[in-house]
């Protein structure tokens, strides 16, 4: 990792505990200062924010495609699953073909209402069946290489090269190389109601009471400054915008963080993208797959078909859009031990008012596997990510951002 050396030869101890950084997956080795400084009220003052606004949706561990959307309509699948291979008669059937698990009841409707988008063979050429690594490229769109900066956090660089404040925002424990940035400061956290300064108690005092001061030469110490008065909002911001946020919508057992996302669309965060995830791994069903994956998939569909509906509530359902994905899928003969092993090509979906749905790509063929019995990939995952940055977001020179051209899908209402 690259890094940017600054001088702390002017800056006393005080001066550096003043200008500590706040709990927001600040790194202060790898981003120039940006713009910072809004406040609660300066926000509140703007209103309602418009415009359109990517939501990432990460289904960590490696979610077995096959038993999401299932090919009932193919005896091979059958074959190749005799124990996990889901009877026809559990099956939402979408068409003649497929159809979903029996939990995602959800996804089925946002399916036949035209809104869910089904990408077909997703993947890149000599995947890594290593979760560490295949999600690092995924996370970068950049596989087999070395790439510091995610392909979100380089999206917001291109979007908004200022770098306002609270652009960007990733809720997680611990900040997600996707979004990773040049510019700009994503805003991380976790618990609303705990999004508060992380510090030592003989620092509590100097960093509770942040102040202006003036003109700074000191890059590093104007840096430093910066981005603690800017935690600083950012917490206030997501604090009062959870507060204030009560919706009628039920979200099912668990709401993957859309909530707090819809909470901070709601309250007109500037925010134009938004990463969360399934956390822990849990889509890596090695051992005993069926029921568990069966109630993971149906909290997901369950959360994300509440989402659209609590934007709809709040009157914003045209402005958002919510792209899921996997690391990997999972191989294609289930194991001895009831569960699938790390695969190769899989799933993506997008959702949304303004998405065609349908089903997109060349659907990979379950009687011509690679040696490792694993799907070979017939769509580079990098065209979905183009679609999000061409298609929705309006960016129309993607190779940049993606290091090389992927046609996008006409994947969106005109």
């Amino acid at each position: 990792m690259k890094n940017n050396r600054f001088s702390f030869s002017k800056s006393s101890r005080r001066d550096l505990l003043k200008a500590g950084m706040y709990g927001i997956g600040v790194s202060a080795c790898a981003l120039p200062v940006p713009v910072f400084g809004q406040a609660t009220a300066a926000l509140a003052a703007q209103g309602k924010q418009r415009g359109k606004i990517l939501v990432v949706l990460e289904l960590s561990g490696g979610n077995d495609g096959l038993n999401t959307l299932i090919p009932y309509g193919d005896d091979a699948y059958y074959k190749h699953r005799p124990n996990l291979g889901i009877p026809k008669k559990e099956v939402r059937a979408i068409d003649n073909h497929f159809g979903f698990s029996r939990g995602m009841a959800g996804f089925e409707k946002l399916y036949k209402d035209g809104k869910l988008a089904i990408v077909h063979g997703c993947g890149y050429e000599n995947p890594s069946f290593s979760h560490f690594t295949s999600m690092a490229y995924w996370h970068t769109a950049a596989p087999n290489s070395g790439e510091e900066y995610g392909w979100v956090g380089r999206l917001a660089d291109s979007m908004a090269p200022e770098a306002p404040s609270n652009f960007l925002v990733n809720i997680a424990a611990r900040q997600s190389l996707a979004v990773r940035s040049r510019k700009h400061v994503p805003v991380v956290f976790d618990d609303p109601n705990k999004f508060t300064q992380e510090k030592f108690f003989e620092e509590r005092d100097i960093l509770g009471s942040v102040s202006d001061s003036g003109k700074v030469e000191n890059p590093a110490r104007r840096f430093l400054l910066d981005t603690a008065r800017s935690a600083k909002d950012a917490s206030a911001l997501v604090q009062e915008a959870w507060g204030k946020y009560h919706s009628p919508v039920d979200y099912g057992i668990t709401g993957l963080d859309l909530p707090k996302v819809a909470a901070l669309i709601d309250a007109g965060m500037p925010t134009r993208l938004y990463y969360t995830s399934y956390r822990n791994n849990a889509f890596d069903t090695h051992v005993f797959q069926n029921d568990v994956h069966k109630r993971l998939l149906t909290y997901a569909s369950d959360a994300v078909t509440a989402f659209l509906a609590d934007l709809e509530r709040i009157g914003r359902a045209d402005d958002v859009v919510v792209m899921m994905f996997s690391e990997f899928g999972r191989r294609v003969p289930e194991n001895v031990n009831l569960g699938t092993d790390h695969g190769a090509a899989n799933l993506m979906f997008v959702a949304g008012k303004q998405v065609k749905g349908g089903q997109y790509g060349t659907i990979p063929s379950l009687t011509k596997l690679d040696p490792g019995d694993n799907l070979i990939h017939t769509t580079d995952f990098r065209r979905v990510y183009a679609t999000m940055i061409s298609g929705w977001l309006g960016l129309r020179d993607t190779r940049p951002l993606l290091n090389g051209d992927f046609a996008p899908f006409e994947m969106f209402q005109a």
